[in-house]
This record gives structure tokens, C-alpha cells and sequence, in this order.
């Protein structure tokens, strides 16, 4: 006959772990509590170190630990004590004629796999730290949590040690303690399951990649992912969302600290990380903003200036103030008191960079719901992409700067005189940035700074028209609430009614892919476009080309393509 058992007190233990943080409290604690405590190798050893009573496994089993510590708890006197379902009176009969004594408690944490791989470390020691006692006897107790109390999370010792005095952990939580188990030795088998499908699978390669070797993906690739947080909506508001980490993942903006500011929104982190995207395509102090993940203004400080990250803001917020209102703005560098002090009378969402000058923190504390966010130290780009489609996941090579056709120097000079150094600095900057934009992308700049940028159209004719129009538009007045907040910052340069720059005029042009017609380098040469840089190989090559030399204009070709469909 089955019965359900509430409260399970704690009468044994069994602790096994290779993180001994907060070890000494726990054990004193169970001591205390009147808990017989039992335990592998450098655990025992720790535990006995600090006084208190502890029995060692090989005591246990009768078998010495051995081969270095692979076989400790590999035997039925351990699994049987870990297995036995005490709602079952034959378990219990099993257990009394066996000589068996069951655990109600299993404290373990498994060998660092994951770190190991990050170190760097060579193949064997990896394989070393692939734990087998530790994840058997986790899923052993997390299976049988109607009897058995299963942790693994040293951060919840204090709650051990208050359970062990109250009689126990009730049903519920060891319930809860079980899914978190099994979670954790998910995520690490997955760990291991990835590295050795990289290390030892069939792997497929692919060809076509230029600029770099022809990248390997394994037969299978896992993610494990943990909630940090529940968000309040999605996208939209009828939408449920929440924020997961990827423990294995090289830190991002899912682990940026909000120094100040409301929670962060689904579409404050989908829009930072675009503007990040951008930002840190830079060497040089730069600055991208960014409204519903596309760039309103991407700038590099200009060299020599007194305060670059104020500078390239400045740049960057004159392409295009109007969208800036309500933007999410990435710096590649501490945002300085100077830059500070040219956001703060700008509404915007949220400010992310690696770090804040002391000054800039006092400036912007003015602005109470403006999130601030810093980057986490060791912050880095992935290298592999993943997209969710319907039924699966695409993967890919991040699209980082890396094809030789990145390079100005293994640009061809396609149509015009060779571009001069300012104009080669200026295309250079334009070929970076319009890889930020979604496709088809073109894209204006002058001084290192976009002026126009027509994106996510469905043809190149229609950017071309965009790009030319709001670089020749967004400095003229604007009417309305947008406006006196712009106009109070002073963040429009040229605001003259009617009189609008025509910005277009002596900047420089990159688009993303090539030009499939002349129509759209036309629009370009007529807004008076000095030189353009694009990939070429469209089979109207030569009908572009002929378009720029007619019109006396530079072009380059790249041989790259930077194609962004978010």
C-alpha cells in the first residue's frame, strides 16, 4: 500500500561536493540538528577538519575509493539508501534485510565541466572532469524525492539547516528541489553532450565561408538556458515573457547590471543588443542608437576631440534626433560626464555601456526611470547565432567584420579616382555601419557619422530614395511634443525651418549587397554622393559601374556581403 509522506526529517546525509563554499556551516549545522553525516574523500575531510562527526563512504560500502577518485559511490549500499521509495513497505523490508540505511537528505555538486572548458584546459584534463558518481546519485534522489531531499545549490544551506530543525522539507519543496535538480544535471550532461559532439562527432563542414576557414558545425549543438527573471510582457503587451541565461555563453546583456532605472522590457533587451551590435563593430570611441532594433545614429568620435564618446554622441544624435526620442543608446567606452550631459535632456529608454564615470552616474540620477546598464566584465560577442524557425533552430557564424573584403586595402577600385584618405576613412566607417541596419540596407555618412540610412526595405531602390530623403529632411524643423524635447536638448544641429541641409551632398555611401540596376546608384549620384563602396558581383556590373564613371564619382567594390534580416 502506498502512502504520501509530508514532511521527511533529516535522520542521514549524504554530502559529496567539489564546491565546499558555505561546507563548514552546513555540516555544523546538521550536526547540530542531530543528523548523521556521510561523505566522500576531500568532502569528509573538510567536514572533519572542522569538528564535526562525518563518516566516510568506503566506511559505508566496505570498498576503498579508487582508480583516483572515480569510484566512490558507485555501489548499492549508497544507491540503494538513496532509491529505497519508503511510501513502499517491500522497499523497507528490502532495505532492513540488506542492512541498508536509507538517506533523507543528498547534498552534492558536480565537478566544474564547464569552467574547465573555458580555461582552455587540454582534452584529458576536460574528460576528467566529466562527473558520473555526482549526477547518478542527483537524479537517484531527485527520482525519488518522495523520500529523499535532493540539493544541490549551496546557496540554499541556511534553508537545509532550518529544515533539519523543523523536521524536514515538505513535500512541495522537495518536489521544487527535484525539478532544479534534474535541471542542473541537464544542463550538464548538455555541456558535455555539446563539447564532445565538437570534440569527437561527425562533424560537418561547410563550404562557401570567405575570409576565414570553413566553419564546423557538430552533429548536435544544446542550449541550456536558465530564467533569471519574468519580464513584464512581451513584444506586446497580450505577450508572456521572461529573461533566460546561458551559463556556458560568454557573458552579454543578459547579465549587464542595471545601475539605476525601471526593469528592463522584451524590447529594451532586443533593442540594446542591436545598439551593442553596432557599437562594438568600433575600434575607435563610438556610439550607436538604435529604435526598434534598427540604428537611428551610429557615430565615431572624431580624432583629437576633447571628450570622444561625447563627441561621437553628438554626431550620432544629429542623423536623425527625431526617432532618437525614446532610443536605446550603446557606447563602446565608460560613458564620460561630457556624454552624460548631452543625453540627459533627451527622453531615452536606456543607456548601456561598459562602465560609468562617477560624474556621469551623478548627472543622469536626475532622470530616475532612465535604465542605466553596465556591461559584465569579459563581455564578448557570441560566435555562433542561433534563430528559431518553426519546428527547429538555424545556426550560423556570427556576421562579424572578419572577411578579407572588410579590409579597405583588399577593396577593388571599381569606377573613379582613388578615394582620398579622409574619403577612404569616411567609406571605411559607412562599410561598418550599415552592417548594423536591416537589409536591404544603404547607408550615408560624413566625419565618421552616419547622415541617412535606408533600411529594411524589400528592394535597393527604396533604400537608396530613404537614405537620400531623411538625410536631407531630419535636420529641417519638426513640429510637435518630439520636437521641443529635441529642441530643449539642443541635440538637432541645423534646425532652420524650412532651410534643411542637404546632408546627402558630399557623403559617402555603403550598401549591404550589391546594386542589382544603376536606378539605385542613380538616386545616389543625383542627392550628390561622392563615393560609394558595395560587393559587387551582380550580373549588371558593368551597367553600375558604367553609371559611376558617366558621373565622376568614386565606387569600390568589396567582394563581401553583409546581409542582417534580424
Amino acid at each position: 500500500m502506498s502512502i504520501t509522506l509530508d514532511h521527511v526529517p533529516f535522520k542521514r546525509a549524504l554530502i559529496s561536493v567539489y564546491d565546499k563554499t558555505g561546507l563548514e556551516p552546513l555540516a555544523r549545522g546538521l550536526h547540530e540538528a542531530g543528523v548523521e553525516l556521510v561523505s566522500t574523500g576531500s568532502t569528509a575531510k573538510r567536514i572533519a577538519d572542522a569538528g564535526v562527526p562525518v563518516t566516510e563512504v568506503s566506511e559505508v560500502t566496505g570498498f576503498q575509493e579508487c582508480l583516483d577518485g572515480r569510484v566512490k559511490t558507485l555501489h548499492p549500499r549508497v544507491h540503494a539508501g538513496i532509491l529505497a521509495d519508503r511510501r513502499r513497505e517491500d522497499h523497507a523490508a528490502q532495505l532492513r534485510d540488506l542492512d541498508v540505511a536509507p538517506f533523507d537528505l543528498v547534498v552534492v555538486n558536480l565537478y566544474p565541466f564547464v569552467d574547465t572548458v573555458a580555461s582552455g584546459a587540454a582534452q584529458d584534463e576536460v574528460i576528467e572532469q566529466i562527473d558520473i558518481g555526482g549526477p547518478s546519485m542527483v537524479r537517484a534522489a531527485a527520482k525519488n524525492h518522495p523520500s529523499v531531499a535532493i540539493v544541490v545549490d549551496p546557496t540554499r544551506y541556511d534553508d537545509v539547516v532550518t529544515a533539519a530543525q523543523q523536521g524536514g522539507f515538505s513535500l512541495k519543496t522537495r518536489q521544487r528541489l527535484a525539478s532544479l535538480a534534474f535541471a542542473h544535471t541537464a544542463a550538464y550532461d548538455n555541456a558535455v553532450a555539446a563539447w564532445t559532439a565538437a570534440q569527437f562527432g561527425d562533424i560537418e563542414e561547410t563550404d562557401g565561408a570567405e575570409g576565414a576557414a570553413a566553419p564546423a558545425f557538430p552533429p548536435y549543438a544544446g542550449v541550456s538556458l536558465e530564467r533569471a527573471e519574468s519580464l513584464r510582457y512581451g513584444e506586446n503587451p497580450h505577450q508572456h515573457a521572461a529573461l533566460y541565461v546561458e551559463a556556458a555563453a560568454a557573458p552579454g546583456i543578459a547579465q549587464a547590471e542595471l545601475l539605476q532605472g525601471k526593469p528592463m522590457s522584451y524590447n529594451n533587451y532586443a533593442d540594446a543588443d542591436a545598439a551593442l551590435r553596432a557599437a562594438y563593430d568600433f575600434a575607435d570611441p563610438a556610439v550607436a542608437i538604435i529604435k526598434h532594433a534598427n540604428p537611428c545614429g551610429v557615430a565615431v568620435a572624431t580624432p583629437g576631440a576633447e571628450d570622444p564618446l561625447a563627441d561621437a554622441h553628438r554626431k550620432a544624435h544629429a542623423c536623425d534626433p527625431v526617432s532618437a526620442f525614446g532610443g536605446v543608446i550603446a557606447a563602446n567606452r565608460e560613458v564620460t560626464a561630457g556624454m552624460a550631459a548631452t543625453v540627459k535632456d533627451i527622453f531615452t529608454e536606456v543607456i548601456i555601456a561598459p562602465g560609468f564615470s562617477a560624474e556621469a552616474l551623478e548627472i543622469l540620477s536626475a532622470k530616475k526611470n532612465l535604465r542605466l546598464l553596465r556591461l559584465p566584465d569579459g563581455f564578448a560577442q557570441d560566435d555562433v547565432e542561433y534563430k528559431q524557425i518553426s519546428g527547429g533552430m538555424l545556426l550560423q557564424t556570427r556576421d562579424a567584420l572578419n572577411a578579407a573584403g572588410d579590409q579597405p586595402a583588399n577593396w577593388t577600385l571599381a569606377a573613379g579616382a582613388a578615394a582620398d584618405e579622409a574619403t577612404l576613412r569616411d567609406l571605411s566607417f559607412a562599410w561598418r555601419a550599415v552592417r548594423a541596419a536591416k537589409s536591404n540596407a544603404v547607408l550615408l555618412a560624413n566625419d565618421a557619422a552616419t547622415v541617412g540610412i535606408g533600411m529594411g526595405q524589400v528592394n535597393r531602390l527604396d533604400s537608396c530614395r530613404l537614405a537620400v530623403e531623411r538625410a536631407n529632411t531630419l535636420g529641417a524643423a519638426q513640429t510637435g511634443s518630439q520636437s521641443a524635447e529635441i529642441t530643449s536638448a539642443g541635440g538637432a544641429e541645423n534646425v532652420s525651418g524650412a532651410g534643411a541641409p542637404e546632408r546627402a551632398r558630399g557623403a559617402v555611401a555603403a550598401s549591404d549587397a550589391f546594386f542589382p540596376f544603376a536606378d539605385g546608384l542613380q538616386i545616389l549620384i543625383d542627392a550628390g554622393v561622392r563615393a560609394v563602396v558595395q560587393p559587387g558581383g551582380s550580373i549588371r556590373d558593368e551597367e553600375v559601374v558604367a553609371a559611376a564613371e558617366a558621373a565622376g564619382i568614386t565606387m569600390y567594390f568589396t567582394g563581401a556581403r553583409h546581409f542582417f534580416h534580424g
